[in-house]
């Protein structure tokens, strides 16, 4: 057997008899109704997008409640849909890795369509303008990173590639946002017909962060006399393009071994992952935790995809903040950023194994339902304990997710703000608490500190995992060792007062004290990691 749309037909009951689920619906018919009137188009081609939208939506061609499928996109590393998807037909498998010891295996068959976002591409491009100046199409949705909307480097200097692309024009950008806004040029000229453009990705406000880059390119390109004068005011009016916000949720780690190898014993070939010349790791197949959820502020101003019935949540724009808010500052990232820092630390490569660690289980659930749940405000729609409940009882300690620490240790120094800085914000606005009564919190930003000397807890060094802030981080560790010796703390002084870093200024709410006597008791020698959690966590 082969993942291809012929072998699925040909062999469909040695496939069923195998245990997958198949796409249940008239493919020809769908790609034809996409080909003449496309509704849904998406850029980033990676897991989540397999695992999830395209998930859904086959589900509901599978019922009959759409009609048109899924074009998918990739404008950054393009050997994804080059070895991945014109090789499968498009298809992938989606393994769902469950609590319960079971996998639950999916074809996924949604996508109708694959191509490359490069303007040197011409065939591909001039694919990508006709779906753009149709009509009939709906939403672009994007799962590019937040790293993907950036327009300005660290200093705040426009990137060179985003400033040659302001100096050129629409015609052929070499950007990844400057070929996406080149598109809804083409939109805009076709008619200025109505779209909603709806980032997916895990950051805050993501909706605002996709319409400032579209309109900082609008602005350049109207200025500079390279599009015409009405595009920027376009770009602009929600009833023509509108930027909600969501929140999506559902880990999907990197393709695990383990999975590809069930795959095979079930006799398809062809699976073998890859690694691209861009450090991608890809593969045919996609294994996914069971829980997900995905909230999207309901603004359409072309209509959209009855997502509903597949779960989708459509609220408000106020309801989509407090969700989200719910989710990041408290009731799952934070407790994953614990566990990613704590268990480098402690040599552990499995998220699932920390929570056998009883220490490690007791820190995110104090830090979660006693730090973190009293300034949740509850968004309607999904409750914050019973939220925390499925997060700390089910999805993080599935042994069947092959997740690590390593992997969710990446940009720490982009996350602290958001995921703790927040809770500890709220505290100082509510008259009823006290910031000085986090103890754990101040925990994970010393262990935060202990994790930049890069020595693990037995003394071993280990390769933190990447981050933009990490060689300027380390530079304020880069003296200290682990020993009993005093140390001079007030070298941390500068990085502890970083609001951007941890969200406030830790020196001025009077809270870089504790950080410094944690960090100088994880760093205390070999073992004093465990030993620091024996001691505080009870």
């Amino acid at each position: 057997m082969e993942l291809t749309r012929k072998s699925i037909q040909e062999q469909r009951e040695a496939f069923l008899q195998a245990g997958y689920r198949l796409p249940e619906f008239d493919y020809a018919k769908v790609k034809a109704a996409t080909d003449a009137a496309p509704t849904w188009i998406h850029f980033g081609a990676g897991n989540i997008f397999r695992a999830f939208p395209c998930n859904v939506l086959q589900n509901l061609l599978n019922e009959g409640a759409v009609n048109t499928g899924l074009i998918a996109v990739e404008g950054f590393d393009y050997e994804i849909i080059e070895k991945m998807y014109w090789p499968h037909d498009n298809l992938s498998i989606l393994a769902t890795l469950k609590a319960d010891h079971t996998v639950e295996k999916t074809i996924v068959g949604s996508i109708t369509e694959s191509l490359i976002l490069d303007s040197a591409n011409r065939p591909q491009y001039d694919r990508l303008k006709q779906i753009f100046a149709a009509p009939s199409l709906q939403m672009a949705s994007f799962t590019i990173t937040e790293k993907g909307y950036a327009l300005t480097d660290a200093r705040g200097n426009v990137l060179p590639a985003i400033a040659s692309d302001y100096a050129k024009g629409s015609e052929a950008p070499d950007s990844y946002l400057g070929k996406v806004v080149s598109l809804l040029y083409h939109r805009y000229v076709s008619g200025k017909l109505p779209l909603a453009m709806v980032s997916m990705d895990n950051c805050s406000h993501n909706g605002d962060k996709l319409a400032a880059a579209v309109c900082a390119f609008a602005d350049a390109w109207c200025e500079n006399g390279l599009a015409e004068a009405g595009f920027a005011a376009y770009v602009r009016d929600p009833q023509a393009v509108s930027y909600p916000w969501s929140m999506i949720d559902k880990i999907t780690p990197r393709p695990d071994a383990q999975v590809e190898a069930l795959l095979h014993q079930d006799g398809i070939e062809g699976l073998d992952a890859a690694i691209t010349s861009k450090n991608t790791y890809v593969a045919p197949f996609v294994n996914a935790e069971e829980c997900e959820y995905l909230v999207i502020e309901d603004h359409f101003p072309n209509g959209r995809p009855a997502l509903e019935k597949g779960g989708v949540i459509f609220t408000e724009r106020e309801t989509v903040d407090k969700v989200e808010k719910m989710k990041v500052c408290t009731c799952l990232n934070p407790l994953h950023t614990t566990l990613a820092i704590y268990g480098c630390l402690l040599g552990y490569t499995l998220v699932s194994d920390e929570m056998k660690n009883p220490l490690l289980k007791r820190f995110v659930e104090i830090i979660g339902y006693q730090e973190g749940l009293p300034v949740v405000v509850d968004p309607g729609i999904l409750n914050p304990r019973e939220f925390i409940d499925t997060v700390v009882n089910v999805r993080i300690p599935n042994p069947f997710m092959p997740d690590a620490p390593q992997r969710i240790a990446t940009d720490t120094s982009q996350k602290l703000a958001i995921r703790f800085g927040e809770t500890i914000k709220a505290y100082q606005k509510r008259p009823d608490l006290n910031v000085q009564d986090l103890k754990l919190i101040p925990l994970v930003y010393a262990g935060w500190l202990r994790y930049l000397m890069a020595v693990d807890d037995e003394g071993k060094p280990f390769t933190p995992s990447s981050d933009p802030l990490l060689e300027a981080a380390t530079a304020y560790v880069a003296d200290y060792e682990l020993s009993d010796a005093p140390k001079d703390l007030s070298r941390l002084d500068p990085l502890l007062s970083n609001e951007k870093i941890f969200g406030v200024d830790l020196t001025a709410i009077g809270m870089a004290d504790l950080v410094k006597r944690y960090f100088a008791e994880l760093s205390s020698g070999t073992g004093a990691v465990k030993a620091t959690l024996e001691k505080y966590v009870k």
